[in-house]
Protein backbone atom coordinates (compact mmCIF):
# COMPACT_ATOMS: atom_id res chain seq x y z
CA UNK A 1 0.00 0.00 0.00
CA UNK A 2 1.48 3.34 -1.10
CA UNK A 3 0.95 6.27 1.24
CA UNK A 4 0.61 9.27 -1.06
CA UNK A 5 0.71 11.66 1.91
CA UNK A 6 4.12 10.51 3.19
CA UNK A 7 6.80 12.98 2.13
CA UNK A 8 10.05 11.57 0.84
CA UNK A 9 12.86 14.03 0.16
CA UNK A 10 15.96 13.55 -1.96
CA UNK A 11 19.17 15.12 -0.66
CA UNK A 12 22.50 15.23 -2.49
CA UNK A 13 25.68 14.96 -0.45
CA UNK A 14 28.50 15.77 -2.92
CA UNK A 15 31.38 14.85 -0.62
CA UNK A 16 34.31 12.49 -1.25
CA UNK A 17 37.13 13.90 0.88
CA UNK A 18 37.25 10.70 2.93
CA UNK A 19 37.78 8.44 -0.08
CA UNK A 20 40.92 6.34 0.36
CA UNK A 21 41.67 5.55 -3.30
CA UNK A 22 40.04 7.82 -5.90
CA UNK A 23 37.99 11.00 -5.84
CA UNK A 24 34.85 11.31 -7.94
CA UNK A 25 31.80 10.30 -5.84
CA UNK A 26 31.18 13.99 -5.13
CA UNK A 27 29.89 14.26 -8.70
CA UNK A 28 27.41 11.42 -8.22
CA UNK A 29 24.28 13.25 -6.99
CA UNK A 30 24.10 15.48 -10.06
CA UNK A 31 24.69 12.62 -12.48
CA UNK A 32 22.08 10.34 -10.89
CA UNK A 33 19.49 13.14 -10.94
CA UNK A 34 20.23 13.70 -14.62
CA UNK A 35 18.99 10.21 -15.44
CA UNK A 36 15.40 11.21 -14.64
CA UNK A 37 15.37 13.64 -17.58
CA UNK A 38 18.18 12.44 -19.85
CA UNK A 39 18.34 8.72 -19.15
CA UNK A 40 16.68 5.97 -21.17
CA UNK A 41 14.14 4.82 -18.54
CA UNK A 42 10.71 6.07 -17.56
CA UNK A 43 9.70 7.39 -14.13
CA UNK A 44 8.04 4.23 -12.80
CA UNK A 45 9.20 1.59 -10.34
CA UNK A 46 8.88 -2.08 -11.27
CA UNK A 47 5.59 -2.23 -9.35
CA UNK A 48 4.16 0.47 -11.61
CA UNK A 49 4.44 3.31 -9.09
CA UNK A 50 5.23 6.77 -10.48
CA UNK A 51 8.47 8.13 -9.01
CA UNK A 52 8.71 11.72 -10.16
CA UNK A 53 10.23 14.88 -8.73
CA UNK A 54 7.54 17.21 -7.44
CA UNK A 55 4.93 14.45 -7.36
CA UNK A 56 6.31 11.39 -5.58
CA UNK A 57 9.28 13.03 -3.90
CA UNK A 58 10.71 16.45 -3.14
CA UNK A 59 14.20 17.35 -4.32
CA UNK A 60 15.82 19.14 -1.38
CA UNK A 61 18.97 20.08 -3.28
CA UNK A 62 22.48 19.45 -1.96
CA UNK A 63 24.36 19.90 1.28
CA UNK A 64 26.70 22.86 0.82
CA UNK A 65 30.19 22.46 2.27
CA UNK A 66 32.07 25.56 3.37
CA UNK A 67 34.72 24.07 5.66
CA UNK A 68 38.04 22.38 5.03
CA UNK A 69 37.92 20.39 8.27
CA UNK A 70 36.22 16.98 8.20
CA UNK A 71 34.55 17.24 11.60
CA UNK A 72 32.79 20.45 10.56
CA UNK A 73 31.61 18.85 7.32
CA UNK A 74 30.23 15.86 9.20
CA UNK A 75 28.32 18.32 11.38
CA UNK A 76 26.98 20.08 8.27
CA UNK A 77 25.60 16.77 6.99
CA UNK A 78 24.06 15.95 10.37
CA UNK A 79 22.38 19.35 10.64
CA UNK A 80 20.97 19.29 7.11
CA UNK A 81 19.71 15.71 7.40
CA UNK A 82 18.10 16.53 10.77
CA UNK A 83 16.28 19.43 9.14
CA UNK A 84 14.98 17.28 6.29
CA UNK A 85 13.83 14.55 8.66
CA UNK A 86 11.45 17.02 10.30
CA UNK A 87 9.49 16.92 7.03
CA UNK A 88 9.38 13.14 6.54
CA UNK A 89 11.64 10.42 5.16
CA UNK A 90 14.92 10.97 3.32
CA UNK A 91 16.90 9.33 0.53
CA UNK A 92 20.45 10.65 0.41
CA UNK A 93 22.73 10.47 -2.62
CA UNK A 94 26.44 10.42 -1.79
CA UNK A 95 29.26 10.95 -1.93
CA UNK A 96 31.61 8.44 -0.38
CA UNK A 97 30.43 6.11 2.38
CA UNK A 98 31.71 8.32 5.19
CA UNK A 99 28.52 10.39 4.83
CA UNK A 100 26.46 7.54 6.30
CA UNK A 101 27.79 8.17 9.81
CA UNK A 102 26.30 11.67 10.26
CA UNK A 103 23.17 10.59 8.36
CA UNK A 104 22.60 7.79 10.86
CA UNK A 105 23.34 10.13 13.77
CA UNK A 106 20.34 12.19 12.67
CA UNK A 107 18.09 9.20 11.95
CA UNK A 108 18.85 7.57 15.30
CA UNK A 109 17.42 10.59 17.14
CA UNK A 110 14.14 10.30 15.25
CA UNK A 111 14.15 6.48 15.36
CA UNK A 112 15.81 5.21 18.59
CA UNK A 113 15.24 1.55 17.61
CA UNK A 114 16.71 1.91 14.13
CA UNK A 115 18.29 -1.07 12.32
CA UNK A 116 20.49 -0.95 9.23
CA UNK A 117 20.69 -3.11 6.13
CA UNK A 118 24.10 -2.40 4.60
CA UNK A 119 24.65 -3.67 1.03
CA UNK A 120 28.34 -3.50 0.11
CA UNK A 121 31.43 -5.35 -1.07
CA UNK A 122 33.21 -4.00 2.01
CA UNK A 123 32.44 -4.14 5.72
CA UNK A 124 33.51 -0.51 6.35
CA UNK A 125 34.21 -1.49 9.96
CA UNK A 126 37.83 -0.36 10.26
CA UNK A 127 38.56 1.20 13.61
CA UNK A 128 40.85 3.82 12.07
CA UNK A 129 41.70 3.41 8.38
CA UNK A 130 44.77 5.32 7.15
CA UNK A 131 44.77 7.35 10.37
CA UNK A 132 41.38 8.83 9.45
CA UNK A 133 38.55 7.90 11.83
CA UNK A 134 36.08 9.44 9.35
CA UNK A 135 37.34 7.34 6.42
CA UNK A 136 34.78 5.84 4.07
CA UNK A 137 36.17 2.51 5.32
CA UNK A 138 35.07 3.26 8.90
CA UNK A 139 31.50 4.64 9.12
CA UNK A 140 29.94 1.54 10.64
CA UNK A 141 32.60 1.33 13.33
CA UNK A 142 31.65 4.88 14.36
CA UNK A 143 27.94 4.07 14.21
CA UNK A 144 28.24 0.94 16.33
CA UNK A 145 30.67 2.24 18.94
CA UNK A 146 28.24 5.09 19.59
CA UNK A 147 25.28 2.69 19.91
CA UNK A 148 23.29 4.52 17.24
CA UNK A 149 21.42 1.42 15.99
CA UNK A 150 19.91 -1.75 17.38
CA UNK A 151 21.33 -4.01 14.70
CA UNK A 152 23.45 -4.05 11.55
CA UNK A 153 23.06 -6.59 8.76
CA UNK A 154 25.69 -6.55 6.02
CA UNK A 155 25.13 -8.26 2.66
CA UNK A 156 27.34 -8.84 -0.38
CA UNK A 157 30.68 -8.77 1.45
CA UNK A 158 33.72 -10.19 -0.27
CA UNK A 159 36.72 -8.32 1.15
CA UNK A 160 36.73 -9.16 4.87
CA UNK A 161 40.09 -9.38 6.66
CA UNK A 162 40.85 -10.49 10.25
CA UNK A 163 40.41 -6.99 11.70
CA UNK A 164 36.98 -6.51 10.15
CA UNK A 165 35.91 -9.99 11.27
CA UNK A 166 36.99 -9.10 14.80
CA UNK A 167 35.03 -5.85 14.60
CA UNK A 168 31.95 -7.73 13.39
CA UNK A 169 32.22 -10.12 16.33
CA UNK A 170 32.79 -7.24 18.77
CA UNK A 171 29.65 -5.41 17.63
CA UNK A 172 27.51 -8.51 16.93
CA UNK A 173 27.09 -7.71 13.24
CA UNK A 174 25.14 -10.12 11.03
CA UNK A 175 27.18 -10.70 7.87
CA UNK A 176 26.11 -12.49 4.69
CA UNK A 177 29.23 -12.86 2.63
CA UNK A 178 28.84 -13.03 -1.13
CA UNK A 179 30.17 -16.59 -1.25
CA UNK A 180 27.22 -17.63 0.94
CA UNK A 181 24.59 -15.26 -0.44
CA UNK A 182 20.90 -16.09 -0.10
CA UNK A 183 17.75 -14.13 0.80
CA UNK A 184 17.01 -15.82 4.15
CA UNK A 185 18.28 -12.82 6.14
CA UNK A 186 15.36 -10.69 4.93
CA UNK A 187 12.95 -12.52 7.25
CA UNK A 188 15.05 -11.41 10.23
CA UNK A 189 15.20 -7.70 9.40
CA UNK A 190 13.59 -5.41 11.94
CA UNK A 191 11.94 -2.05 11.45
CA UNK A 192 12.32 0.82 11.47
CA UNK A 193 14.94 0.01 8.84
CA UNK A 194 17.58 2.16 7.14
CA UNK A 195 19.17 0.91 3.92
CA UNK A 196 22.71 1.92 2.98
CA UNK A 197 23.46 0.85 -0.58
CA UNK A 198 27.06 1.06 -1.78
CA UNK A 199 27.09 0.68 -5.56
CA UNK A 200 30.28 -1.41 -5.40
CA UNK A 201 28.19 -4.18 -3.84
CA UNK A 202 27.44 -4.99 -7.47
CA UNK A 203 29.81 -6.94 -9.63
CA UNK A 204 31.81 -4.47 -11.77
CA UNK A 205 30.22 -6.04 -14.86
CA UNK A 206 26.93 -4.40 -13.81
CA UNK A 207 28.38 -1.20 -12.32
CA UNK A 208 31.80 -0.17 -13.63
CA UNK A 209 31.44 3.36 -12.28
CA UNK A 210 32.90 2.82 -8.81
CA UNK A 211 36.29 3.56 -7.31
CA UNK A 212 36.88 0.06 -5.94
CA UNK A 213 36.24 -2.70 -8.49
CA UNK A 214 35.65 -5.93 -6.58
CA UNK A 215 34.73 -8.89 -8.82
CA UNK A 216 32.26 -11.54 -7.74
CA UNK A 217 29.47 -9.27 -6.56
CA UNK A 218 25.71 -8.98 -6.70
CA UNK A 219 23.75 -8.55 -9.90
CA UNK A 220 21.29 -5.70 -10.39
CA UNK A 221 18.47 -8.25 -10.31
CA UNK A 222 19.62 -9.69 -6.98
CA UNK A 223 19.63 -6.26 -5.35
CA UNK A 224 16.21 -5.42 -6.79
CA UNK A 225 14.81 -8.72 -5.54
CA UNK A 226 16.31 -8.01 -2.13
CA UNK A 227 14.65 -4.61 -1.92
CA UNK A 228 11.33 -5.90 -3.21
CA UNK A 229 11.22 -8.67 -0.58
CA UNK A 230 11.60 -6.28 2.38
CA UNK A 231 8.40 -6.19 4.41
CA UNK A 232 9.29 -3.88 7.31
CA UNK A 233 9.07 -0.09 7.37
CA UNK A 234 11.96 1.62 5.59
CA UNK A 235 12.47 5.08 7.09
CA UNK A 236 15.57 6.19 5.21
CA UNK A 237 18.26 5.18 2.75
CA UNK A 238 21.40 6.26 0.96
CA UNK A 239 23.09 5.39 -2.32
CA UNK A 240 26.84 5.94 -2.11
CA UNK A 241 30.19 5.39 -3.81
CA UNK A 242 29.04 5.85 -7.40
CA UNK A 243 31.97 7.46 -9.23
CA UNK A 244 30.95 9.11 -12.54
CA UNK A 245 34.63 9.56 -13.40
CA UNK A 246 34.89 5.79 -13.97
CA UNK A 247 31.47 5.21 -15.52
CA UNK A 248 30.84 4.02 -19.07
CA UNK A 249 28.06 5.76 -21.03
CA UNK A 250 26.16 6.42 -17.77
CA UNK A 251 25.67 2.69 -17.31
CA UNK A 252 26.17 2.87 -13.54
CA UNK A 253 24.22 6.12 -13.27
CA UNK A 254 21.21 4.31 -14.70
CA UNK A 255 21.64 1.50 -12.18
CA UNK A 256 21.77 4.03 -9.34
CA UNK A 257 18.69 5.80 -10.71
CA UNK A 258 16.77 2.52 -10.86
CA UNK A 259 17.69 1.79 -7.24
CA UNK A 260 16.65 5.35 -6.35
CA UNK A 261 13.16 4.71 -7.74
CA UNK A 262 12.80 1.40 -5.91
CA UNK A 263 14.00 2.90 -2.61
CA UNK A 264 11.61 5.86 -2.87
CA UNK A 265 8.76 3.44 -3.48
CA UNK A 266 9.81 1.42 -0.43
CA UNK A 267 9.80 4.54 1.75
CA UNK A 268 6.36 5.57 0.46
CA UNK A 269 4.77 2.35 1.75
Amino acid sequence: MIDSTAQVSLLGIPYDVNSSFLRGPAYAPARIRLMETEGSANEYSENGILVKKGETYVDAGDVVFTHAETQSNMESIFERVSLELEKGKLLSLGGDHSVTYPIIMAHSIKHPTLSILHIDAHGDLYDNFDDNPFSHASPFARILENNLVKSLTQVGLRTLNPHQREQAKRFDVTQIEMKNFNYDFINNLKGPLYISLDIDALDPAFAPGVSHHEPGGLSVREVLTMLQKINVEVVGADIVEYNPMRDHQNMTAMVAYKFMKELIELMKR
